[in-house]
């Protein structure tokens, strides 16, 4: 039973650091690991989809769209799928899966081929190819601070400028993960901060249209997966999607609880309380009316509405009774 219930923290520990596997991230993991495992069963040669300056002199264009899921060992698979898990999920949760995968295919290659252009400036002595999901993750995360408005981000307890922020994943990234290039991620980070400033407005793909396609194959059956959360293009859609709607069971929230009336009436007036506020009545002589709970007082009463004390009906109710006593003792 204890281990049970040490399970079930565990799971619950588990589920709270690891974020929600959304459906485009799913996507890009599953070709990474398919082009792995082709290469690796094939033995393909090493580099054979990395970018640099190979891909204007020998022509080869189509390595701009397939160096992001290409990887030449298994730790720089899983740490650059690592990176892309934990640092690009808002990016897809803030524009939908079918405008991330858009926006994926268009930053890696817009990334690429600026890197392809600057090494072919450089000498050959010096020339580096680059693959990987770094360079496009940093590209997103960049991408998502230009539209956030959170001006302060924390990173292991300590508070960072939020546009800095891709400049500190630079350091981890570059410092942790092998075969990473540091002026390709530096790209990245430029090209995802240009593409937050609009320039590149014309090669935006709209809500409406994004709508269509998500009713196509094979978005049709990323929706239909259970266990990856596909998100909407549309804005309403989308809320619904992140912020469910709660319907609480009744009794599941602590409400106000206010005494019945015969409580009231038979307590002792010295422990008598108004609205949760202990009130004491023992220095008072006079004869008071008891107190409405409702909040509508009398003439008569103390003067208690909405919580305020009104001395002039204290006094005018104390002073008719004492003046009645006084004429009594004549009598």
């Amino acid at each position: 039973m204890i281990l049970t219930e040490y399970f079930k923290m565990a799971l619950k520990a588990v589920k709270d650091v690891v974020p929600v596997l959304t459906s485009g991230i799913f996507t890009v993991v599953l070709l990474s690991c398919v082009l792995f495992g082709i290469q690796t069963y094939f033995s393909l040669t090493q580099g054979v989809f990395s970018v640099g300056a190979s891909v204007f002199q020998n022509g080869h264009l189509h390595r701009l769209f397939m160096y992001p899921f290409y990887h030449k060992t298994f730790a720089q698979l899983l740490l650059n799928i690592a990176a892309l898990v934990f640092l690009s999920g808002s990016l897809e949760k803030g524009v939908g899966t079918v405008r991330f995968l858009f926006l994926f295919l268009l930053l890696s290659s817009t990334t690429g081929l600026f890197y392809s252009f600057i090494d072919l400036l450089q000498d050959d002595s010096i020339q580096g190819h680059t693959e990987g999901l770094v360079p496009v993750t940093l590209a997103c995360v960049a991408l998502t601070t230009m539209h956030t408005k959170m001006t302060k981000g924390f990173l292991c307890g300590v508070s960072f400028p939020t546009m800095a922020l891709p400049w500190v994943f630079l350091m981890f990234t570059t410092a942790l993960i092998p075969h990473s290039v540091l002026p390709c991620n530096i790209i990245g980070i430029l090209i995802g901060w240009m593409y937050g400033k609009g320039w590149f407005s014309l090669l935006n793909m709209s809500e409406a249209s994004a709508a269509l396609l998500e009713k196509m194959m094979p978005f049709r059956l990323l929706r239909s997966l259970s266990c990856v959360m596909f998100v909407p293009a549309s804005t309403e859609d989308r809320r619904k999607t992140l912020l469910p709607q709660i319907n609480p069971t009744p009794g599941s929230y602590p409400v106000q609880a206010y005494a019945p009336l015969s409580s009231v009436n038979s307590a002792p007036i010295a422990s008598m309380t108004y609205e949760g506020w202990p009130h004491s009545t023992s220095a008072v002589s006079c004869h008071t009316a008891p107190l409405n709970l409702h909040g509508h007082d009398s003439a008569h009463s103390f003067g208690l509405s909405h919580g305020h004390f009104s001395a002039q009906s204290y006094g005018h109710s104390c002073n008719h009774n004492h003046g009645h006593s006084h004429g009594q003792q004549q009598l």
